[in-house]
């Protein structure tokens, strides 16, 4: 429970330094604090967007005073002569006043990765209870969420059931391919997803901008000999890059690489983003991995081209590593989803008696992760 000592205003009410019972201390902004003020008048109480804009703000304000009772802070801003409270435990999780010394390449605390070797067990969650149990619901998104990845059992053996595996927390995203698509041989196939070939671990569709975020697999048969699933974590790639190639690294994360797909009649997509993706703060936020679907690289100068071909390959190399991935066969009714800006999925060939079919479909993340925080919120209170 945090717990505010002291409070202090500082330079004439421009800013407010709390000393914390734990030794710590942080500052904040008035004009920080008053736009994220909690009141009634400032924020809608059923779903907490705010009332009013920046510039209904003096831009003159200042702290005129502040106290606390340990639990709650309560602010005066000049010139409104506005009094907010705010809990110290908000103020603890929003603080902004830290030394950030992170490496280019850092991940949330949210996500741990992973390879062969450190993943003891796959994340495995039930169909049914998925459907009628929050709290195993709750617990399998929060595996994909952490791992970029998780295994479901026990669904129905039928065609469409796919769409109930994503049901329970978002809504199927819809492309060229249909709302669910068919990944077995096909005589003249649009996509070599469509053929027994083995595929090397990508990610999908990185020729969409915004691509699809998470990718679902169902298995309705799979007898014929081989077609295993191979999943990847790019982002524990990544950081294998990073250490071992730093210059590497720097230059996938800051020259885009291009990916096209014109394979049916009337699509021709496009996109140009790097092959790692860092935010502004060098955040690590995505990966786009796909041989099949890579365009020619242009956004590269001539000097540099030759260590980004050798960084490229580099990168496909630790991809290609039987140390990175982790595989398993799926058995009909059984299914797994991606995180499809993390994890990449890869299948040995397969050929023989014997068939293999499964459907795929894609979903967006916002609403896994939104549906995730909402029954951790839920269950937590009522748990108090």
């Amino acid at each position: 429970m945090t717990s505010i000592e002291s409070v202090s205003v500082l330079d004439g009410g421009a800013a407010i330094q709390l000393s914390l019972a734990d030794g710590s201390s942080t500052r904040f902004h008035a004009l920080w604090l008053r736009d994220n003020a909690l009141d009634g008048e400032t924020r809608s109480a059923g779903n907490g967007q705010r009332l009013i804009t920046l510039t209904d703000i003096p831009e003159e304000t200042s702290i005129g005073s502040a106290r606390s009772d340990g639990r709650v802070l309560s602010v005066t801003f000049l010139p409104e002569e506005k009094t907010v409270e705010f809990p110290a435990e908000w103020l603890r999780a929003n603080a902004y006043d830290r030394q950030s010394d992170e490496p280019a390449g850092w991940l949330s605390q949210a996500i741990e990765t992973w390879d062969r070797e450190s993943l003891a067990t796959i994340p495995t969650g039930d169909f049914a209870a998925n459907a009628t149990d929050g709290s195993a619901l709750r617990d399998w998104l929060y595996a994909i969420r952490k791992f970029g990845f998780a295994h479901l059992t026990n669904g129905p053996v039928e065609s469409g059931a796919l769409i109930e595996v994503v049901r329970p927390f978002g809504f199927v995203r819809e492309t060229n391919y249909g709302r669910w698509f068919e990944v077995r041989t096909e005589v003249n196939p649009t996509n070599l997803a469509y053929t027994g070939l083995g595929l090397q671990a990508h990610t999908d569709n990185p020729y969409r901008d915004p691509v699809p975020t998470l990718q679902v697999l169902y298995c309705l048969e799979n007898s014929a000999e081989g077609g295993d699933s191979i999943v990847v974590d790019g982002f524990r790639a990544a950081q294998r890059l990073r250490d071992e190639n730093p210059d590497g690294f720097s230059l996938l994360a800051r020259h885009c690489a291009r990916f096209e797909y014109a394979g049916s009649d009337g699509i021709c997509l496009r996109s140009r983003r790097p092959m790692i993706e860092l935010a502004p703060d060098g955040e690590l936020i995505a990966i786009r991995f796909n041989n099949r679907s890579a365009a020619p690289i242009t956004d590269v100068p001539f000097e540099k081209m030759a260590a980004y071909y050798h960084a490229y390959r580099h990168f496909a190399a630790i991809m290609d590593d039987p140390a990175m991935g982790v595989s398993f066969k799926l058995e009909p009714g059984e299914s797994f989803i991606v995180d499809n800006t993390r994890v990449l999925h890869a299948r040995t060939g397969y050929s023989g008696a014997g068939s293999r079919w499964l459907q795929g479909c894609y979903a967006d993340k916002d609403g896994l992760l939104s549906t995730l925080a909402a029954l951790e919120n839920t269950l937590m209170e009522a748990a108090q």
